[in-house]
């Protein structure tokens, strides 16, 4: 074992309450993090990779212990988000002894120190639907997911290969799913370029429910860059398919994502304000499905941005709601007949999940045929609900 620098930790902790000070939790941590640095070049890679360690870790806390101050509290994250931790073993060596066994013995051990968290770190437990396991989606915060690519149908083996090449690990998760350890620099094999997309688990479950025919004609409502589409031409190609979404700048992204997963299915684009009559753009078209991935909380999947528990208060949930109603309400009179509504979001609470599809039901005319809670809490991935509705 190296001997450890507690300058340099010292060093790292400086850090760490710089960018916490400069952070207005007014954007993503991601982005922020992005401009302190650029403006910050001073710190060196050691530097960089420490701060943002410890501001992930410092998140996942969600609302545990408010009234510590942040360099203990950030001890406290270092000891149960990790397996080692040089702060650790500088501020707590009594802590460093323990820091390698479970998550359950190291709170349980915080437990008997005065320092209760569990019932903290997701403050909107009310909020879950009822099928969530309150405690182990909270403990679900303090490990950062994996990451997750879908690998194109005949580009498996290519995959496999080239991964195995660069020693870089993986596990098989599903007929076209790979999982790997996140910040893995996928960007640096040039020879996948093309053949996967960046997907969770979850996500790539979340269209398991649509009954897909050849030629049938799909509308995805709030296309955003594109996710949701690629997975319904990978399973039906022939699909004709219409995008939607707020604004040009998203369906262009859309566009590149597109041209870099090598589509070649035609589509057509429309720039629509879901939250208005859009009846004068539509002309009366039809769809045999529409894809409604609709603009939520994000909340099953605030293990990757943690700092969101520290951004969200809970009225915003009824403002989902009420914004999930209304664009299902626009969309819903250009599907036909016998159609399928497929209803998705990334949230895990539920006035945003079986409350709208109860909704869907008692007043949309709308019947429910399926519906899940595709858990990722407990295997390192997001969380998502899907289901598919069928027009009466």
């Amino acid at each position: 074992m190296s001997e450890i620098n507690q300058r340099r930790v010292e060093q790292h902790l400086r850090n760490f309450e710089r960018a916490l000070q400069a952070y207005s939790l007014d954007e993503p941590l991601s982005r922020f993090l992005t401009r302190f640095f650029k403006e910050n070049r001073q710190m060196g890679s050691s530097d960089r990779r420490m701060t943002t360690r410890y501001c992930y870790n410092y998140f996942r806390l969600g609302a545990a212990l408010p009234n510590v101050p942040s360099p203990q509290r950030l001890v406290v994250a270092e000891f149960l988000c990790e397996s080692s931790s040089d702060l650790i073993a500088v501020s707590k060596p009594d802590w460093n002894a323990v820091i390698g066994t479970s998550l359950p013995d190291k709170i349980a051990l915080l437990k008997r120190e005065g320092l209760f968290i569990m019932e903290d770190i997701f403050p909107f437990k009310p909020y879950l639907s009822a099928d969530i396991v309150a405690d182990e989606f909270s403990l679900s915060h303090l490990l950062q997911p994996d990451l997750f690519i879908r690998v194109q149908r005949k580009a498996m083996e290519m995959v496999v290969g080239a991964l195995t090449r660069h020693s870089i690990p993986f596990e098989q998760v599903g007929p076209y799913s790979l999982r790997l350890p996140n910040g893995t620099r996928l960007q640096e094999v040039k020879s996948l370029a093309g053949l996967y997309e960046v997907q969770d688990q979850s996500s790539q479950q979340s269209l398991d429910l649509a009954q897909l025919q050849p030629k049938q004609s799909w509308w995805d409502v709030c296309a955003a860059s594109g996710g949701k589409s690629l997975l319904l031409l990978d399973r039906e190609p022939t699909v004709e398919l219409l995008v939607s979404d707020i604004r040009l700048s998203i369906l262009r992204n859309l566009d590149e994502r597109f041209d870099h997963a090598n589509i070649r299915t035609p589509y057509r684009k429309k720039i629509l304000d879901l939250t208005e009559d859009v009846s004068h753009l539509m002309n009366g078209e039809l769809f045999d499905g529409i894809i409604l991935d609709a603009p939520c909380s994000g909340s099953g999947t605030w293990g990757r941005t943690p700092e969101m528990i520290s951004q969200f208060f809970s009225d915003k949930i009824a403002q989902y709601a009420k914004l999930q109603m209304q664009i299902a309400r626009q969309v819903l009179p250009y599907l036909k007949v016998g159609g399928q509504l497929i209803y998705v979001t990334c949230s895990v609470f539920a006035d945003e999940n079986e409350r709208i599809t109860k909704f869907l039901s008692d007043s949309c005319g709308m019947r429910v045929e399926e519906q899940q809670l595709i858990e990722g809490y407990n295997r390192k991935s997001d969380s998502m609900f899907a289901a598919r509705l069928r027009k009466m």
